[in-house]
């Protein structure tokens, strides 16, 4: 980053961070010394270590035949050397090198930790490639198939693995220790490690009698204790950071400082999970990924603490039951959640297949801790995690009212979900967005989104927010992907409702705010918000949208405003699902898509005062591309209207019909 990017993070701030990061910058400087530290002549470990955090008796017995059967399919695959990451087919799993990027072919250099310019991929390679085997969470699932099936070969190639990296990665040196998030999910990783192979005669040889993994255990807690993220940083990084270190405090008590390093992780991760949550319980990130890492970080690290005899306090609980509501609320027909914000495909405890449905797994945890409200979706039950993470906990009620019906707005998130049905009883699905932009001062993980819609047929997105597909290496798609031009929603002039500093900075937040959310299921519902993204230099400018969802006639109407007292240049988009196909005659488009019982058809019906034209996966400039996933994109089509707003109130009508005509 230069000294510009430097400027303006340094401008986002307050007076309390900047002196925690003067802090952190000496304690960068003084760690060097670890490089070359001698081993202490007394070891910083008790003498009497033995792991207690084991699985209760029969607990593996509740595990599903179907949910067996997929995990010990991906572990196979891992054993035969082969996985995926983000779209990339790795088949060196057998051996990995793990400061090798196969996408790129380059290598992380092996310096001192805090040297490392993890951000350059010229330099360093993909970096998301290469820290995501080190989280080890492919280990967990290999311990998993051990646990369940008893073959030893499982075991030993887990063991395997954490040698090869505990030898390869000493403490400092080298990518792994640079980011507090990986070492938290790390930790992790390795507690439900060696939980799963218990059962194993090389486990303890391998943890608590392995002076290379005390120290290894050691000095990653010290890290997270030493170097914790802070202020406008303090986002999903924070609750992995403190997760991890309560785990392993937790089932690794065998520090002097691990009665501390507890404390305060409880401590912290109550606070920080209040903190990152709305009342309603949805993430303040508003990036629907980040609330499913951090629910997963959360139900792991409280109900390790449970297990320890050192349970969370009510509040914890209380949070990550609201934030299991919200997801109930959130997701459509098929329980999928909306696609807003980032998404990085970052998970907090893997011990499931490759095949099993993240948000199926916890919606069935919230169940098994919480029990569902009759309005919650129906879910299958049966997933690893689920049934482990059950056997494990103590039985919470927190005391807090839950909703008596499902949410269709959320006013402190600013999220409105509008719900029909159409003539086959299939469900329409329409996220309306009038929130916040982002949480904290950076929001780092926002898009520039204000007011866009999502919509939905039977789970099959038709009006599609199109993804994230990178953060850092290619700087052009990152700034397309979290554009306004690439959300369903009005660009003017040009510009970003929102002003981008850097990949994972926003300096300029525009200000969004929700006028009407009615939700008829029955008839029509109703929603409309306005944000002040465009206005500058004293000229006030106002993009209100109103939006119209219409039961009976399967019909959605969306009307755009723009207040201001002056003409401007727009362009009005509207991103298709990978699985629609378009027909484009003037301002009237054709669409269809695959459906379950019959293919699914809708008229589109664009504002004619612009002139439309479809795009499908272009370059120069980009336009026209979807993101299923993290470093995955495909050619999908998008249909954009330009032309100029009216002074004082220009208007601007879209109609969707949704069953297609008579």
């Amino acid at each position: 980053m230069g000294p510009g990017w430097y400027l303006r993070r340094l401008s986002r701030m307050g007076p309390r961070e900047i002196a925690g990061r003067a802090v952190t910058a000496v304690r960068v400087r003084r760690w060097r010394a670890v490089l070359d530290a001698p081993a202490p002549a007394t070891p910083p470990w008790s003498p009497a270590r033995r792991f207690t955090a084991v699985l209760p008796g029969g607990a593996l017995a509740g595990v599903s035949a179907p949910a067996a059967q997929r995990l010990v399919a991906t572990a196979d695959r891992l054993m035969d050397g082969y996985a995926e990451f983000f779209g990339h087919t790795r088949d060196d799993m057998v051996s990995p090198d793990w400061a090798h990027d196969p996408r790129t072919g380059r290598r992380a250099p092996e310096v001192y930790a805090f040297d490392v310019p993890y951000r350059d991929e010229d330099a360093v390679g993909d970096i998301k490639q290469i820290w995501e085997p080190s989280r080890h969470q492919h280990l967990t699932v290999l311990a998993a198939a051990y646990a369940l099936t008893g073959e030893d070969r499982y075991a030993a190639r887990v063991a395997d693995h954490l040698k090869s990296w505990w030898a390869a990665n000493p403490p400092m040196r080298g990518v792994h220790w640079v980011s507090g998030i990986e070492l938290g999910i790390r930790l992790l990783s390795w507690v439900w490690v060696r939980r799963l192979l218990d059962g194993w005669p090389g486990a303890a040889g391998l943890f608590e009698d392995n002076e290379e993994a005390l120290h290894q255990i050691l000095h990653h807690q010290r890290w997270l204790a030493a170097f914790p993220s802070r202020g406008s940083s303090a986002n999903n990084h924070v609750i992995a950071e403190d997760a991890g270190l309560l785990a392993a405090a937790c089932a690794f008590p065998w520090f002097p400082e691990s009665a501390g390093w507890r404390a305060r992780a409880s401590a912290s991760l109550d606070d920080q999970l209040h903190r990152n949550t709305f009342p309603s319980g949805i993430n303040r990130e508003l990036a629907s990924e980040y609330h499913g890492l951090v629910l997963e970080l959360g139900l792991a690290a409280a109900v390790e603490a449970d297990l320890a005899g050192h349970p969370m306090p009510e509040r914890t609980w209380r949070t990550l039951l609201r934030m299991t509501d919200a997801l109930a609320a959130m997701v459509d027909s098929t329980l999928a959640p909306p696609r807003q914000g980032d998404a990085d495909d970052g998970r907090g405890l893997v011990v499931d297949g490759d095949a099993t449905d993240r948000w199926v797994s916890l919606l069935a945890t919230g169940d098994a801790l919480f029990r569902r409200l009759e309005w919650w979706p129906s879910v299958e039950t049966g997933d690893v995690r689920t049934t482990l993470l059950a056997a494990l906990a103590n039985e919470h009620r927190p005391a807090v009212a839950r909703p008596a019906a499902r949410p269709a707005h959320v006013a402190d998130a600013g999220m409105t979900i509008l719900r029909a049905a159409d003539r086959d009883g299939t469900e329409i699905w329409c996220r309306c967005d009038g929130g916040p932009h982002g949480f904290l001062s950076i929001a780092a993980h926002a898009h520039a989104d204000a007011l866009s819609l999502e919509v939905r047929h039977g789970g099959v997105d038709i009006l599609a927010d199109p993804g994230t597909y990178c953060y850092h290496g290619e700087p052009r798609w990152r700034a397309y992907f979290r554009s306004t031009l690439a959300h369903n929603t009005l660009e003017l002039d040009g510009r970003d409702q929102s002003g981008s500093g850097g990949p994972f900075l926003w300096t300029r937040h525009a200000r969004s705010r929700v006028l009407v959310a009615h939700a008829n299921p029955g008839g029509t519902s109703r929603w409309s918000a306005e944000h002040d993204g465009y206005g500058h230099r004293g000229a006030p400018v106002v993009h209100r949208r109103t939006v119209e969802l219409d039961t009976g006639a399967g019909e959605l109407r969306v009307v755009d405003e723009v207040v201001s007292d002056r003409r401007h240049r727009c362009r009005l988009a509207f991103h298709l699902g990978p699985a629609v196909r378009v027909e484009l005659d003037g301002a009237r488009a054709r669409l269809t898509w695959p459906g379950r019982a019959r293919p699914g058809t809708a008229d589109l019906i664009l504002p004619e005062e612009l002139d439309w034209t479809a795009h499908t996966g272009e370059t120069d400039p980009l336009l026209g591309w979807y993101s299923a996933g993290f470093g995955r994109k495909a050619a999908a089509t998008t249909l954009l209207g330009a032309g100029t707003t009216a002074s004082g109130t220009g208007v601007l009508q879209t109609v969707l019909r949704l069953a297609g005509p008579e």
